[in-house]
């Protein structure tokens, strides 16, 4: 384990630990995390089961291959057994690697909003998680902690501690940003994904640097240098060739100063040329091209909807032989259409569905009511209004949401059958108020093994031997008294 050593920087502040006592959480579902893709549930039991009582573990997997998701979680009887499994076993090495515990929360706001969460940057590569989660944990309790690693398992030199509450993490930041951990100085700040990086430095920071394109082939890097030259000094001015030295009619232009370069942009930015029209602009990464291309495509997407509000109409359980051309046909008697498409997946069979957009809501209302349900080539047409995903989801989530919870009542269900008569081997049906089998077979016939609090996964079941009692037997009466008469049947 890597030892850890924080130093002052050249300013001379100490890092200064807060104590901190652990909140006492109620909470007993752990999840584990960094498992090796070949632990079992029986080996997780084993180990967690040596602190206390476990009620379950489980190793996550995939649902059609059935590999290891490389995490899982375990249940344990009582919060003091998981508070305690916590601190013991995290980061301990199962199958030679070490795992990874928090508390499991089902909510995951805390997790995803990025409150209390700090990145770490310019770490020493010999720090490990264990060795990170120590150095952080004296600022308060830790939900998670990880050293971001390569796919040989070196560290990358950051990380991310995620705390319980802002008040830790900004404590965290105060004392130990630009502080010397193992004689590097590390960068400790408020963690922020990537897409508000981005942003932020797309909004906010200047250029120098000047994409410009559709330039006619006859212009030189001279020539180049010669047009933007006028708005200030200019360190470098290419026009971007292939191997055969043919333009490619787009170069950059970078200036000295960035306030030339933005008066540059803004005197040439349409301006024509040799009968082109130039765009003239900020030379971005690849990251900012793709940003601002998305964010271009999700107006246009939400623009066009706010357009079509209403007018747009989706189609399911289409025939196979209906393609746009018979689908305009067949809607076209309602308005003016200004799009019809049949969805088809990549090798261009029909999927089943598709749109109809008109001119006017009006109209596709008109539609919608006329061929609702309507048989086309002998299946029923299903026409709703297109929306889009975002609002599928919230309104489904809605609907979710005022279901009932339907619960069974503990007195009902001992009443039930545990298992299919076929799993159990019984050739007829098995009807209440009859007997059931005298002995419920072991684990292996066909069906799969009941979860039982406190027994380890893998486990066989118990045996159950209930004994029968046929009509007309006599029978123990609850007073302790025999009958002579036939057992009344529930």
């Amino acid at each position: 384990m890597a030892q850890v050593q924080v130093s002052p920087n050249a300013n001379g502040d100490a890092a200064a630990a807060a104590a901190f006592v652990p909140n006492q959480s109620v909470m007993t579902s752990l999840y584990v995390g960094d498992l090796d893709r070949n632990v079992k549930d029986p080996q997780l039991y084993d180990l967690f089961n040596q602190i206390g009582q476990v009620v379950s573990a489980r190793v996550c997997r995939d649902l059609a291959t059935q590999q290891s998701l490389g995490y899982g979680y375990v249940n344990f009887s009582n919060p003091q057994d998981a508070a305690r499994a916590l601190d013991v076993l995290n980061f301990t090495p199962l199958n030679n690697k070490p795992i990874r515990i928090m508390y499991s929360h089902r909510d995951p706001s805390s997790r995803t909003s990025g409150a209390a969460n700090i990145f770490i940057k310019n770490l020493d590569k010999s720090i490990d998680h264990k060795a990170l989660h120590d150095t952080f944990s004296s600022f308060g309790s830790i939900l998670s902690c990880k050293i971001a690693t390569d796919p040989s398992g070196q560290s990358k030199g950051f990380g991310f501690v995620q705390f319980e509450k802002e008040e830790s993490a900004q404590n965290a930041i105060d004392k130990l940003n630009g502080m010397l951990i193992n004689d590097k100085q590390v960068y400790v700040g408020h963690f922020q994904r990537k897409q508000d990086r981005e942003s932020v430095l797309s909004a906010n920071t200047k250029f120098s640097n000047v994409y410009v394109k559709n330039l006619s082939e006859s212009m030189s890097d001279d020539d180049l240098k010669k047009t933007f030259g006028e708005y200030g000094t200019i360190t470098s001015a290419v026009v971007m060739r292939d191997l055969d030295g043919k333009s490619k009619c787009f170069g950059f232009v970078n200036f000295e100063n960035a306030d030339d370069a933005a008066k540059a942009v803004e005197a040439l930015n349409g301006k024509k040329f040799d009968d082109k029209e130039w765009y003239v602009g900020k030379a971005q990464k690849k990251s900012e091209r793709e940003l601002a291309l998305k964010e271009r495509f999700e107006q246009s997407m939400k623009e066009a909807a706010d357009k079509y509000q209403g007018a747009n109409l989706y189609l399911k359980n289409l025939d196979d032989s209906i393609d746009d051309v018979k689908l305009r046909e067949l809607f076209s008697e309602f308005g003016t259409i200004t799009s019809c498409k049949v969805m088809r997946d990549p090798h261009g069979i029909s999927r089943g569905s598709g749109f109809v957009a008109f001119s006017s809501p009006e109209e596709a209302t008109r539609a919608l009511g006329e061929m609702k349900g309507k048989l086309i080539s002998g299946k029923p047409l299903y026409v709703a209004l297109a929306q889009r995903k975002e609002e599928r989801r919230a309104k489904l989530q809605a609907q979710f949401s005022q279901m009932p919870h339907v619960s069974m009542s503990p007195s009902v269900a001992p009443h039930l059958p545990l298992y299919p008569p076929r799993a159990m081997g019984i050739g007829h049906p098995f009807l209440y108020g009859q007997a059931p089998p005298a002995v419920i077979p072991q684990a292996g016939f066909g069906y799969q093994q009941q979860l039982v609090p406190g027994m380890r996964p893998g486990a066989p079941m118990p045996s159950f031997f209930v004994p029968v009692v046929q009509q007309g037997q006599q029978g123990q009466r609850p007073g302790g008294r025999r009958g002579t008469g036939p057992v009344q049947q529930p």
